[in-house]
């Protein structure tokens, strides 16, 4: 049974945060928040009404429109976001600890979670003070410019699966381009979440510019995205939920980015460097306990390498080590939560009839509680399998063989998805022809899940709608108000002269 890992100082309750002071709902209405190695309750956390979004959005509106924040200059804001990246840092092994507690992540994977996110600030601190806007002449005649302009209050609603560095990747761009925020964490994972607050006042952010309110979906983030005054959602989350929030948007015509689900293919033809593909399309699908909306889920294997793939890639998997999250040993922790560690268990029953199991298929032995599954992995999985079409979310893939290049395309595209795909060859042509045509928000080839601050992040089909990162944050967070002025003399119509 794994050891039982209490973090120092846990709370025993958690607030929102609204207007610069930590409050309950104003129902007094909560709900628990347990950890997914004992699965027992260790605090209780407001729950979230629309009253509570109310408070928030009021407050953020505010800030908005009578505080400092807005019409800071660049460097200003710069600044403080910089204290912000500082303060994180510097609480990197409390949040790693933290965070590991309320998700199951393992140690070593969360410590880099919390770099992550002070690298986010740090990136557009940067990116604000370097933002110049265009000016389009026409000598003699006309001078047109852009004037970028932050928007007003930010929904912004974020994912269980390592919630405090998705936070910061969108709190980051938010912030530095001078709107206001209301953030509504994940309810099975708001412990590091509340941590922002202190570290937000502490850098010197105006009371009123983030406000943080917990609770449901249902409820709270309902009536976030609801909100006339709220004129922006950033959603990361799961498709259904995605399009649940593209029609409650509508009737204010919002502004929205949304990162939804994956279920990514993994290429590998037979001259890939197979060492490193299978050392990829392991971690891929079983770091941060599969996990992971650009996870590899699906791995398509050309013929001629497939039984050779497949006998090595099930004795790795054999080999991860499922346990403790806080042991700097394990590689895959527990799952999040009871409610998703069922539903990850119904779809390892499932792929028992659709495809060859080569390892996992359960709960490991030695871990009779908490939400523990053995890193699962599927052979000979046909391209109508639910384990080859849906989104899993833990630690379970179907490898799936094809003869040639337009067979490994055709499956690769076979999903209602489009997020990620990992391709590996040798074959230089081959390689951005496939990158070309796969239908993929982002690609990697020859490489594992690494990306620059600074390219697009999304997804296309049912895996997202618009793209953050780098100046695409910038123009999601922000509007481009064109001005145009006439040099000289005017030449206008002269109706009804």
């Amino acid at each position: 049974m794994a050891k039982h890992y209490l973090p120092e100082n846990l709370p025993n309750h958690i607030q929102h945060y609204i207007d610069g002071k930590f409050v309950d709902s104003v129902s007094e209405a909560t709900f628990d928040v347990l950890d997914p190695v004992s699965n027992t309750n260790y605090a209780t956390a407001a729950a979230g009404q629309a009253e509570d979004i109310d408070l928030a959005v009021a407050a953020a509106r505010n800030a908005f429109r009578n505080g400092p924040w807005p019409k800071m200059k660049p460097r200003e804001r710069a600044r403080i976001l910089n204290r912000i990246a500082d303060a994180v840092e510097s609480q990197e092994n409390r949040l790693a600890e933290l965070e590991t507690f309320d998700t199951g992540l393992p140690i070593t994977q969360a410590k880099g979670q919390a770099l992550r996110a002070a690298e986010n600030f740090r990136f557009f601190a940067d990116l604000i003070v370097a933002q110049f806007d265009n000016a389009m002449k026409v000598p003699g005649a006309q001078i047109n410019y852009v004037n970028r302009k932050p928007i007003g209050v930010a929904g912004l609603i974020t994912p269980w699966n390592t919630p405090f560095m998705l936070e910061s990747w969108k709190l980051a761009p938010a912030l530095a381009t001078g709107n206001t925020v209301v953030l509504k964490p994940a309810e099975f994972t708001p412990l590091s979440a509340s941590l922002w607050a202190q570290i937000f006042k502490d850098a010197g952010l105006p009371d009123g510019v983030f406000n943080l309110v917990n609770g449901l979906g249902e409820e709270a983030g309902d009536a976030l995205v609801k909100h006339p005054d709220v004129p922006l959602i950033s959603f990361t989350g799961e498709t259904t939920t995605g399009q649940t929030i593209f029609r409650n948007a509508a009737a204010n015509l919002k502004g929205l980015s949304m990162e939804l689900g994956g279920k990514s293919p993994c290429v590998i033809f037979a001259d890939a460097d197979l060492d490193a593909a299978i050392d990829s399309a392991l971690f891929g699908v079983f770091s941060l306990n599969g996990e992971r909306c650009t996870a590899g889920s699906r791995i398509l294997v050309e013929r001629a390498i497939y039984d050779e793939f497949c006998e090595r890639y099930a004795a790795r998997a054999k080999n991860i080590v499922v346990g403790d999250p806080h042991d700097p040993k394990t590689q895959v922790g527990a799952l999040v939560h009871p409610e998703h560690y069922a539903k990850v268990a119904s779809y390892v029953e499932i792929g028992k009839g659709e495809g060859r199991l080569l390892a996992g298929g359960g709960r490991p032995e030695g871990l009779e509680t908490g939400n523990y599954i053995a890193p699962t992995v599927f052979a000979d999985v046909k391209p109508e399998a639910r384990i080859f079409q849906e989104e899993i979310f833990g630690p379970v893939v179907a490898i799936t063989p094809f003869e040639n290049d337009d067979e490994a395309l055709a499956l690769a595209n076979g999903v209602k998805y489009g997020l990620a795909a990992y391709i590996w060859t040798q074959d230089l042509t081959r390689a951005h022809n496939f990158a070309q045509n796969v239908e993929a928000g982002m690609v990697w080839l020859n490489s594992h899940n690494v990306r620059d601050l600074r390219t697009p992040f999304g997804g296309v089909k049912a895996s997202g709608l618009g793209h953050e990162g780098g100046y695409r944050s910038i123009d999601f967070y922000t509007d481009q108000q064109a001005v145009h002025i006439t040099l000289g003399t005017v030449h206008t119509p002269k109706f009804g002269a």
